[in-house]
């Protein structure tokens, strides 16, 4: 039985993992922390955790904090955790960095992309990837797990076995992708407000998007079965839709000579078969976001359009679970050499 912490509780996402963490089979004590909320009950900002948890929030300390905790879950905006970690907590505790501070190699395409400086570029070559059924072995042996975002699973994990065994082209590959809101945060925004939002659909951050380098590094190291980072370039577009949580990506990829769905299938199925949180579904078959809302299951479907001789596939995952904080505790059990599934094996919840 451990002791965990959530620095960035009050999140959404953050939220979403204090509720997945007090219902974990492993864990006996959960400490919460806030920038915006100290000194006040959990409760006190989120009532549905009445009668459940009694705790107080704490300063958002990452050093104090990593002192009582085995491990420390790190909800924050981009740019925080990397100017506060250091060696000397790594040796503390285990970190699951939520935000992007750890998710890239090279320390000044972070710097351009997100257009800040990184505080710690040192522990850049400890950090691991945290997705979860590409780096197993690798998240077992971290200090410091980088846990992928809501976009980037989608499209990596819908992508990645293609590039792997050669069937797709890496050129030319488009993600066209839609979120609910829950993705831009609990931040007071305009362009959050509901009558900003509601009934209607806005691409956004067109050719922009940070998630476009990260997407593209990893698919990178699919191509070359993690050997070499070659290039990647793709095409992605994020889209907002007027619903709570929920991502649906479609992809777009040209496929190499002689490739039909036989050999998709069969691709899919080869690295996929045995992944409890991987659902394929019957070629001709498409996802839905209400199929794996409030899961950890992402859901993929595809077919082959031979008139373009592409691949068309989509990928759905709820992006405040399997999106963020139900795969940070799968790497929290795999790290930790817990059952796998353990506090995330729910079924979503239908129709709702």
């Amino acid at each position: 039985m451990i002791t965990v912490g959530v620095i960035g509780a009050t999140g959404y996402a953050g939220s979403e993992l204090m509720r997945l963490l007090v219902a974990h089979p492993n864990i006996q004590s959960i400490l919460c922390g806030s920038h915006s909320h100290a000194g006040s009950p959990y409760q006190s900002v989120y009532p549905n955790f009445g009668k459940i948890y009694h705790q107080q929030l704490d300063s958002a300390d990452i050093a104090q904090m990593a002192d009582r905790c085995d491990v420390l879950f790190l909800s924050l905006p981009h740019g925080i955790s990397s100017h506060q970690l250091n060696s000397e907590i790594l040796k503390k505790c285990l970190i699951i960095d939520l935000g992007a501070d750890y998710r890239l190699k090279d320390v000044a395409v972070y710097e351009q992309w997100y257009n800040t400086s990184h505080g710690s570029a040192q522990l850049l070559n400890q950090a691991v990837y945290g997705l979860s059924e590409l780096y197993r072995s690798d998240i077992a042996a971290s200090r410091l797990i980088a846990n992928p975002g809501c976009y980037t699973t989608t499209a990596i994990l819908t992508l990645h076995p293609l590039l792997y065994d050669g069937l797709i082209e890496s050129k030319g590959i488009i993600i066209d992708a839609k979120s609910g809101v829950s993705g831009a945060g609990r931040g007071e925004k305009l362009d959050s407000l509901y009558c900003e939002v509601n009934e209607t659909l806005k691409a956004y951050a067109v050719g922009t998007h940070r998630h476009t380098v990260e997407i593209e590094e990893q698919l990178a190291l699919s191509l070359t079965h993690g050997k070499s980072i070659k290039d990647v370039v793709l095409q992605f577009t994020p889209h907002l839709v007027p619903m709570n949580r929920g991502i649906l990506a479609t992809v777009y990829a040209n496929l190499q000579e002689g490739v039909g769905l036989s050999e998709i299938e069969a691709s899919y199925k080869k690295h996929y078969d045995k992944e409890q949180f991987i659902r394929m579904l019957e070629p001709g078959v498409f996802p839905q976001t209400r199929w794996v809302k409030s899961s950890n299951y992402v859901d993929i479907g595809f077919t082959v359009d031979k008139r373009t001789n592409r691949l068309i596939a989509c990928g759905a995952l709820d992006n405040l679970v399997k999106g963020a904080a139900g795969q940070a505790v799968q790497n929290m059990n795999i790290a930790l050499g817990f059952a796998e599934s353990a506090g995330i094996d729910m079924i979503a919840p239908f129709p709702l």
